[in-house]
């Protein structure tokens, strides 16, 4: 008792000491901040809030900043983004704060979305993983090589909840659900943010704030509209989880809520973000979105520049409404000069935090790019944290692992495509410096397999498709022969095997920003070919490299496995052998279900009853299609394994709870097969009444376990209060008593279930 009062003291002690530090520390900010802004112009406290790009590396939207030098030395610039490289950088923050009056450093931002110049796995990918450690792992490595090239601000994490495989950025967030959406949040802000600011930590942004993921149509930009109960309680928690876990900064998307545009919307941007949820960080303009408002119908560009300040946005990004037109509504009374402080001190804030104040070349380190970028121990991490984002979608008759001494006929056209390897949204990544699945191939069996090569068909035989996706270069390389003849010599090669190993999907700019797609199955070039190597007999495996969810029912049929791999990286190909051959059981589960055909679409494990239900037989008058079933081919959290689990009886160490109590849910899971593996066990809560109605299940918790072949162990989940709560008709957060059911199981679908009644 004596030992833990102790410890208790010791730890109140340290608690207190810290907050102490904190008040300090913010105090001396204060100080700083209030002298500094004493000394400034008004045009020199607008310019803090312009943030440019001067262009000359990978675009990120439509329009480039002219004249940046120039702005820059008359203090009409506080930071800069599409700058790569130390020595540029070290060029902009010398005109910075040795050219201008107040010697105000530049902030440096960028889009660092999964790795910076070691490519990791597009974001929907990664979050297959449902690994946290290796989620934040991936942010920090992302952290330390992007700081070591002089960044210090990543326009990342993206957290948007994307339940519309039609929409091409749902590969650059954690897919459909929002509780483990909310875990990925806070690991990817703690891995890029670190405990502290220091000169190998970048402040993160979570964006797009908000509700972007549920553009209309699934077609980039467009209009959101939604519930507020359906906001706080599935599209809201993953951008909270990320400010309650610190977040430097948040961006603006490009929607509308409520018929105002986020960039300019008070409610969103200071009622619900600054003073509901306390976020003391600066927000920032998605590109130039200010300007945007214009064409939503909001005014010419004076006025939705006054609309994004008054309501809360702090920075501009390219469009330069705020320097051009913010003097001349102060003067005509219509923004006030407070609220022009209000976002300069934010902006101020954060470079303070960052230490640019004390050292503006903190980050800009010449001797560290060669020693920490794209090291073989970088490379390592991304091989491994890839093989971990794979999903087994189907093996029929233990068509996988292949042996290595296998005669592999390796067929399709991402086998040997190396600019289809990073996917969406790679900017600073480098595709001459990955691995294909050739060479993956070769390096991992060595001489024991023999491979042959054959392209077999066109990523699509659509020129004017392809000349929509190869905007940032070729991605779709038509070849100069015909279908037939691309054909011909892929069953050539298949005759020499006995397995086939086909790497079809999508180019890696088939999805991301404006890469929205009606049809989300496979283009027909490549039909044609898994059509024709299903028919010669051999066991057929599908490698599907994707940056979305796929309607691939015909596929599934034809294929003896598949095996999903997003788009993976920079190792890519290595990682892909791995899991071949073995070397890696495979262990990723959905973050986002797969519809059968697009006329599914939305379709997602968390949706509520209808009046009338569906009915498995059919039967008329319910809520069913006449051509398909309702649920997807593929469901949320599925994923299979080249060993077998089998879960036992769920227990729960009560039935009846009152108040506050802790109730424990446990299940017994082996490993029923040959292979050790991992398993990622899932907890799924039902509230079978309630004050609004409410989704047949949400998940509330999961663990990811590794077992040996034969081992056996108990999975136990805490379930208190906390798991109940919800959004209510009056915006409170709170639970109500009543009946749930509670399910443990491998995946949203396969669950075992057990009742729960709790008063209060």
């Amino acid at each position: 008792m004596k030992r833990t009062f102790i410890v208790s003291l010791v730890m109140l002690t340290m608690l207190q000491g810290r907050q102490l530090s904190a008040q300090t520390t913010n105090a001396r900010m204060k100080t700083f901040i209030d002298n500094l802004m004493k000394k400034m112009t008004l045009d020199e406290k607008i310019g803090q809030l312009n943030l440019l790009t001067p262009g000359g590396g990978v675009a990120t939207g439509a329009v480039v900043s002219s004249d940046v030098e120039t702005k820059i030395k008359a203090g009409n610039v506080g930071g800069l983004f599409g700058v790569i490289g130390v020595e540029k950088i070290k060029v902009a923050q010398d005109f910075a704060v040795n050219q201008t009056r107040l010697k105000i450093p530049l902030i440096f931002g960028s889009d660092i979305i999964h790795g910076y110049k070691t490519i990791f796995p597009i974001p929907l990918g990664l979050s297959c993983s449902w690994d946290m450690n290796l989620v934040e792992k991936s942010a920090r490595i992302a952290a330390l090589e992007a700081t070591a090239d002089g960044l210090c601000w990543n326009f990342s994490p993206m957290v948007d909840i994307a339940r519309d495989p039609r929409w091409g950025r749902i590969a650059e967030g954690s897919g459909e659900d929002p509780y483990l959406g909310a875990q990925i949040a806070r690991a990817m802000v703690k891995g890029y943010q670190g405990s502290s600011y220091t000169n190998n930590t970048l402040m993160a942004c979570v964006k797009h704030f908000a509700l972007y993921g549920a553009a209309e149509g699934g077609r980039d930009y467009n209009t959101v509209d939604m519930s507020r109960v359906k906001m706080y309680n599935e599209y809201l928690p993953p951008y909270k989880a990320a400010v309650d876990a610190g977040v430097g900064s948040v961006m603006s998307s490009f929607n509308e809520i409520d018929g105002i545009p986020a960039t300019g919307n008070k409610w969103l941007l200071t009622d619900l973000l600054r003073k509901q949820w306390g976020f003391n960080g600066f927000v920032v303009s998605d590109y130039t979105s200010v300007n945007e408002m214009i064409a939503h119908g909001m005014g010419d560009l004076q006025t939705v520049s006054a609309l994004a300040v008054n309501a809360g946005l702090d920075m501009d990004m390219v469009g330069e409404g705020f320097l051009t037109t913010l003097k001349k509504s102060l003067a005509e009374g219509k923004v006030s000069l407070a609220v022009i402080e209000l976002a300069c001190r934010r902006i101020l804030e954060a470079k303070y935090k960052l230490g640019l104040f004390d050292n503006p070349y903190k980050y800009i380190q010449p001797d560290r790019p060669a020693k920490e970028i794209l090291t073989p121990q970088r490379r390592s991490e991304a091989r491994n944290i890839a093989a971990h984002s794979f999903v087994l979608l189907k093996n029929s008759n233990e068509a996988l692992p292949v042996k290595k001494s296998a005669r592999i006929a390796l067929i399709g056209p991402l086998a040997d495509s190396r600019e289809n390897m990073l996917g969406t949204w790679a900017v600073s990544g480098d595709s001459k410096l990955s691995v294909t699945v050739i060479e993956g191939l070769k390096n991992v069996a060595g001489n024991e397999a023999k491979i042959f090569y054959a392209k077999g068909a066109n990523l699509s035989d659509d020129e004017q498709f392809a000349k929509k996706v190869n905007v940032f270069g070729t991605r779709i390389d038509i070849d100069k022969r015909s279908a037939d003849e691309m054909l011909a010599e892929a069953l050539e090669m298949v005759s020499k095997a006995d397995v086939i190993v086909a790497v079809v999907g999508e180019a890696s700019e088939m999805t991301g920003e404006a890469a929205s797609r009606s049809d989300i199955a496979l283009p027909e070039s490549q039909k044609k070919l898994i059509r024709a190597l299903s028919k010669t007999g051999k066991p057929l495996v599908l490698v599907l490299m994707t940056g979305r969810p796929m309607a691939i029912p015909e596929e599934n049929k034809l294929a003896d496995a598949i095996l999903l791999t997003w788009h993976a990286g920079t190792e890519a190909g290595n990682a892909i052998a791995d899991v071949l051959f073995g070397g890696y059981n495979p262990s990723g589960k959905l973050s986002a279900s797969f519809p059968v055909n697009v006329g599914q679409v939305p379709v997602y494990y968390s949706q509520k009853n209808t009046g009338r239900p569906s009915d498995s037989a059919g039967s008329k008058f319910q809520s069913n299609y006449l051509d398909v079933p309702n649920a997807p081919l593929f469901p949320f959290g599925y994923g299979l394994s080249y060993t077998r689990f089998s879960y036992g009886d769920l227990s729960l160490s009560k039935k009846n709870a009152k108040g506050n109590e802790t109730i424990t849910a446990s299940v017994t899971v082996t490993n029923t097969g040959k292979y050790d593996g991992e398993e990622v066990v899932q907890l799924y809560i039902r509230d079978v009444v309630g004050s609004i109605t409410r989704p047949l299940k949400e998940l509330k918790g999961f663990q990811k376990i590794n077992l040996k072949a034969g081992e056996s162990k108990t999975i136990s989940f805490r379930i208190t209060p906390e798991e109940l709560r919800f959004y209510n008709y009056n915006l409170k957060y709170d639970w109500e008593p009543g009946e749930f059911l509670v399910m443990v199981g491998s995946n949203s679908r396969d669950v075992k279930t057990e009742k729960l009644n709790w008063s209060k």
